[in-house]
């Protein structure tokens, strides 16, 4: 029961989420390939890696991560920008064509959150938020991302100029963002 639950839940996420970049891909002359599209949603996901740390991520060789992000610069969705710590490195930085045409996925949860925090008493959502945090924590160590509350500060101010830092992406350096719920904390 559960496990069917949950695999409903995530299938409307992914086919509205479809939904979404079908709606996008019919009218663009330079439009993404599957493949590229799953790549710009890792790039976005990790926060602006260098190449060799998103081919680590996607465990896929350091020349196909190239090939595959030099046809994302080519398009316009991704930059590469050295580093001022230290100028052997670039990073890959989302540009804002790529937000523009295909970023609006989140709004989506945004959408179901909102609902949520109409359905659900605080304390309902304040242990479902719990029960989450625990499940991305402990129970799918498989895939870590960086902190997306340090990730989003981070974005913010170096959107211009410098990349947002990225950690290791070792397991132990890395963080799993967190689902913001509606703010109900007076109530809980």
């Amino acid at each position: 029961m559960l496990e069917n639950v949950f695999l409903r839940v995530f299938t409307k996420f992914k086919l509205e989420f479809y939904q979404h970049l079908f709606t996008r891909f019919e009218d663009r002359e330079t439009s993404l390939t599957t493949m590229e599209a799953f790549c710009m949603e890792t790039i976005d996901a990790i926060g602006s890696p260098t190449i060799n740390e998103f081919a680590t991520f996607a465990q896929i060789s350091p020349s196909n991560a190239a090939y595959k992000v030099n046809s994302l610069i080519r398009k316009g969705y991704v930059e590469k920008r050295q580093s001022q710590r230290d100028k052997r490195e670039y990073h890959l930085i989302v540009t804002e064509k790529y937000r523009e045409y295909y970023g609006g996925g989140s709004q989506y949860l945004h959408t179901i959150v909102e609902r949520m925090g109409k359905r659900f008493k605080p304390r309902e959502l304040k242990k479902f938020s719990e029960m989450l945090q625990i499940i991305s924590d402990e129970l799918m160590p498989e895939v870590r991302l960086p902190d997306g509350n340090a990730e989003e500060v981070s974005r913010k101010k170096h959107r211009k100029s410098e990349p947002a830092p990225i950690t290791s992406l070792s397991k132990r350096s890395m963080r799993v963002r967190r689902l913001s719920l509606p703010n109900h904390q007076e109530d809980l």
